[in-house]
């Protein structure tokens, strides 16, 4: 039988780095950035990372049904402290390249999420993959935005 209640803290291990980015949001600052047009609408963030964070947590408890704590748990909990420092890299120190050099550690963190927890189950490797895709295209997003703003390196 699955242990549901043993969820808890892994939604809200989530709960609390997304409360991160509710401390840090892009405010007056990021709208005078100049951002390429294939930048998101700004009501899009809010259901996605929601949704993300679901996914991230569920990934974290099946691995460690599966596991226990080991290499698969270690990168989720360093890719949980790297998503709750980029928004406070990005829009609370407007610090474009630190937040650039912290969005490429979680895109690492999550590529080895994956690979580690692969073996253990298939399921919560699956679960990364849209976190995978929407940290790389953030990733390059911050990079143009950094390209384009290179007075905020």
């Amino acid at each position: 039988m699955t242990d549901w209640i043993s969820l808890l803290p892994f939604l809200g291990a989530v709960t609390l780095v997304g409360a991160s980015g509710v401390m840090f949001m892009p405010g007056d600052w990021y709208k005078t950035l100049d951002k390429p047009s294939w930048t998101p609408p700004d009501w899009l963030f809010g259901p996605a990372w929601t949704t993300l964070y679901l996914m991230i947590a569920v990934a974290g408890w099946l691995v460690w049904q599966a596991e226990g704590f080991g290499p698969a748990l270690v990168a989720w909990t360093i890719n949980l402290v790297l998503n709750a420092a980029w928004s406070w890299l990005m829009f609370g120190r407007h610090r474009v390249m630190l937040a650039l050099a912290d969005a490429a550690g979680m895109v690492a963190s999550i590529v080895a999420f994956i690979w580690f927890a692969l073996p253990h189950s298939s399921t919560a490797a699956a679960l990364f993959l849209p976190y995978l895709a929407w940290t790389v295209f953030a990733t390059a997003l911050n990079a143009d935005i950094l390209r384009r703003n290179p007075q905020y390196a």
